[in-house]
């Protein structure tokens, strides 16, 4: 099995980054392959909303998008950490997460999503609510822990004393394994769920 994590963080080595290995650990101990990927301080644009990955099959902006559509493609879960900047995830994950959920062509249905979300004091359920939408709109279950995912701390190494948020990572990664495989055994005997034409309802008349 094969977890992507992303570390929305444009510090590599802060306080997401650690709160990712912490669940890494575990996932590790479980043999679940991880795909890691530090945004830092890469330039990702937000998008056009030009339509063209509709007709192309992936984003016209070529980079790190399409990379990690590829990656998704081929994972059974996703886990992702940002740090909260104005009670929300940063504004540069969100450029890629938007473009890279729209544009993914995979069939993302039952490949388990968790999230976690870092600040010094508040809004982290603001921003541990937006990054789960991108996981509920591509019918793909969340993986919980047994707290909010938030973990605590500005400067460098400071999560190191949110023994709770860490400890709360290592709960989130061992449900994503129950999870994960738990939809490939009902995959392989039931297969995914029947999908339906979309109805799309426009409010404009």
């Amino acid at each position: 099995m094969k977890v992507l994590m992303i570390n929305g963080s444009p510090r590599k080595d802060g306080n997401c980054a650690r709160l990712l290995s912490e669940a890494e650990k575990t996932f590790q101990a479980e043999n679940v392959e991880v795909i890691r990927y530090d945004l830092g301080t890469k330039d990702i644009r937000g998008c056009m909303a030009c339509g063209g990955c509709a007709t192309k099959g992936a984003c016209v902006i070529e980079d790190d998008v399409n990379v990690l559509a590829s990656h998704l493609a081929e994972c059974d879960g996703m886990i992702v950490a940002s740090p909260v900047y104005y009670a929300s995830p940063n504004g540069t994950l969100i450029s890629l997460l938007d473009r890279l959920f729209m544009s993914a062509k995979a069939d993302l249905r039952m490949k388990v999503g968790a999230s976690f979300a870092v600040a010094r004091r508040a809004g982290t359920v603001a921003t541990f609510d937006v990054l789960n939408k991108y996981y509920t709109i591509n019918q793909m279950p969340v993986a919980s822990g047994r707290y909010w995912n938030n973990g605590f701390g500005r400067g460098k190494g400071e999560i190191e004393g949110d023994e709770e948020g860490l400890q709360n990572a290592r709960f989130v990664a061992r449900n994503m394994v129950f999870l994960m495989r738990s939809i490939a055994l009902g995959k392989e005997k039931y297969g995914l769920p029947a999908p339906e034409a979309v109805t799309r309802t426009g409010f404009i008349r």
